[in-house]
């Protein structure tokens, strides 16, 4: 079912009423979204890097131009996802700086589909460089994913925002976001997570400045963490000790490390098993 923005906040502030961290997880496949549903999951997100998160890939594959990101979205929410959630809000992943979509059509398209909410990815904030330079001087930057949520707000949306610096978390509360994100770069660990991250005390840094920079603007604004270091359930509280985080988005951290080492574990020890007629 589809909830509205003052039902989501309704739900997320009598978490935290409880003393309780907002737990915000991704889903790639139905079995994700149905177990983390059952863990206690206050939110569930569906991103494109999802898909290839789950088929044994990096999370960084949802960047690259080999799918329609805000297609595969669809498809895995119509299909996938939304038939087997059954009392928990669950968030689009929109690519907003797609130039072949019309943004506003698009968003209304996810919310018939039965999304409650949005978050913009994939994002341009994750790239750097000449590449992204070019992204921004040709009008297709990381402002039109402010202009989406701005837009996804207006709609009646419940919106979440990855940002990767104070400036982007101050844009983002300007437009009236309800929730951002402290993107620390991709998931360390595992077998295909990022092995050169910041350190986990720089990263308690950097949340402290982006958190700062979005209440200087908008005090009632939530303020989750995400990725690069913190990536267990021990980083996670190491953060909720030194900030003012109100909870974490776990992707990689929620439906990828926790089945790669069991599902390997499981498979040797059928294996090791032995016949009644070689014994």
């Amino acid at each position: 079912m589809r909830y509205t923005k003052d039902e989501i906040i309704a739900r997320l502030n009598k978490t935290l009423a409880e003393g309780k961290p907002i737990l915000t997880s991704g889903a790639g496949t139905g079995i994700s979204a149905k177990f983390t549903e059952k863990g206690g999951a206050d939110l569930i997100v569906v991103y494109n890097s999802g898909r290839y998160r789950m088929s044994g890939y990096s999370s960084w594959a949802g960047l690259l131009p080999i799918g329609d990101a805000n297609a595969i979205v669809m498809q895995m929410g119509e299909r996938e996802i939304l038939p087997i959630v059954k009392d928990t809000p669950v968030l689009a992943g929109v690519f907003a700086s797609d130039p072949t979509r019309d943004i506003s059509y698009f968003l209304q398209q996810v919310k018939n589909a039965g999304f409650s909410g949005v978050i913009n990815f994939p994002t341009i904030g994750v790239l750097e460089g000449q590449f992204r330079d070019n992204l921004e001087s040709t009008g297709i930057g990381y402002q039109r994913e402010v202009d989406m949520i701005k837009l996804a707000n207006e709609m009646g949306m419940f919106t979440m925002a990855y940002v990767f610096d104070p400036e982007q978390a101050a844009s983002m509360a300007e437009v009236g976001i309800d929730a951002i994100v402290a993107h620390m770069g991709n998931t360390t660990g595992g077998t295909v997570g990022q092995e050169n991250v910041i350190a986990l005390d720089k990263s308690v840094e950097k949340i402290s400045e982006i958190s700062a920079a979005a209440r200087k603007i908008k005090q009632n604004v939530y303020v989750l963490c995400h990725g690069g270091p913190i990536a267990l359930p021990e980083d996670v509280a190491y953060v909720y000790e030194r900030t003012d985080v109100d909870g974490f988005v776990g992707a990689s951290s929620v439906e990828r490390l926790p089945v790669e080492k069991p599902l390997e574990e499981a498979t040797r020890a059928f294996k090791s098993l032995k016949l009644s007629k070689h014994k």
